[in-house]
């Protein structure tokens, strides 16, 4: 059954949520078309060809040193209310309409969410509302398939290098003789979506189940956009019969297609990608519901690939910039992740050429600054005499 669409509730400030799995039901924006203007220029040149450049500088914010531990509770909800706060009025970018559906997203939605370790929430904005999770579905599909498999057979199989092409190049199977290169590609998460053990009934449970667990609440497949990308997905196809012709998948490639594409179609929001990137922050513990989901070593291996990777052809200068792991989604969703401190979810579906969240980069990057999660920003160790020397 379509989901059922609600009118949009004003943006909210900030509230703290208890640490409890039974998150309330997610509400769906009223869609606002998208322009013209917008259509034009999203389709002359390509699926996300908008010529926007993202500008990821936040001005007067000093960059803290990462450590051990997040600012203390007060601190970091500031901090996300000033976060949302300076991008929701951002109109950079363009809604993505190469899948028909999602070019109806409300280019004005915005939703910003921190979810700590400990379980304490931070959220800001439009964090209840529901949308695809599109490509980043690719990162937890290919952590609980590292789960089963073991990363040896899932690298071998699939790899880890960027392809430094986009998401959905052909050109990169070719150039690396039928191999997938990395599993946040879309060859490379169809690729991985065909390793999951079982018939194409067990794979879609193993896969819903899993990312269920993550996001600590049933995820559901919003079967308007299923549909809407089962009828365009011809690319993905072609990928998918490209990399069984090497051998790359075993089964039916169309049926890795049906079950990818259905896993790109399950609604989350800004609140569950939190969850979900603290989740891998946490060693594969989920926070909220204290349920142990994957292994410690699934998560590191997760994390650098999703470093590597994660945001396509931008991923170098995402790390460069903000210095953490992350994925992205067209449908406008943003998931980054401090190990040991905290997941950021984040939803604004204004896009930039590479498929990112405009929005959301900004607001990760703020807070990456603001907070200390930059894994590669220090500060000199206190003065204290060398360790073995005369005190």
């Amino acid at each position: 059954m379509p989901p059922t669409y609600a009118s949009p509730a004003a943006a909210h400030l900030p509230r703290r949520r208890p640490r409890r799995a039974d998150a309330p039901a997610a509400r769906l924006l009223c869609p606002a078309p998208a322009t013209q203007q917008d259509r034009t220029r999203a389709g002359r040149h390509g699926p996300l060809a908008t010529g926007v450049v993202v500008d990821l500088e936040v001005g007067d914010v000093a960059q803290r040193a990462s450590t051990g531990s997040l600012p203390g509770w007060d601190d970091v909800e500031a901090l996300v209310v000033e976060a949302w706060q300076r991008n929701r009025g951002v109109d950079d970018g363009v809604v993505a309409d190469y899948i028909p559906i999602l070019a109806e997203a409300d280019p004005a939605a915005f939703g910003l969410a921190v979810v700590e370790v400990d379980g304490s929430t931070h959220d800001a904005g439009d964090v209840d509302v529901a949308f695809s999770i599109q490509s980043i579905s690719k990162a937890f599909v290919y952590a609980l398939a590292c789960e089963e498999l073991g990363h040896e057979v899932v690298l071998e199989r699939v790899g880890v290098d960027n392809t430094g092409l986009a998401f959905n190049s052909v050109m990169a199977i070719e150039l690396a003789a039928g191999h997938p290169r990395n599993p946040m590609v879309n060859a490379g998460a169809i690729a991985t979506t065909a390793l999951v053990p079982g018939d194409v009934d067990e794979q879609w449970r193993f896969i819903v189940d899993g990312l269920s667990r993550f996001a600590g609440r049933p995820l559901e497949v919003d079967q308007v956009v299923y549909e809407s990308e089962a009828a365009t997905n011809q690319r993905n196809r072609a990928i998918a019969r490209l990399l069984e012709s090497y051998g790359r998948i075993a089964g039916d490639p169309l049926d890795a297609v049906d079950v990818y594409t259905r896993q790109c179609a399950l609604l989350v929001t800004a609140h569950d990608l939190a969850v979900m990137g603290a989740t891998l922050a946490d060693g594969g513990v989920n926070p909220v519901t204290g349920e142990r989901v994957v292994a410690p070593e699934v998560c590191r291996d997760t994390l650098a690939v999703l470093a590597a990777t994660g945001m396509y052809e931008r991923s170098g200068e995402w790390l460069f910039e903000i210095g953490l792991p992350g994925k992205s989604g067209v449908a406008g969703g943003i998931v980054a992740i401090s190990p040991g401190k905290a997941g950021i979810g984040a939803y604004s579906p204004r896009l930039d050429p590479a498929g990112n969240s405009v929005r959301g980069q900004r607001a990760a990057a703020y807070l990456s600054r603001a907070l200390g999660l930059n894994l590669f920003a220090s500060a000199p160790a206190a003065s204290a005499p060398p360790k073995g020397s005369p005190s």
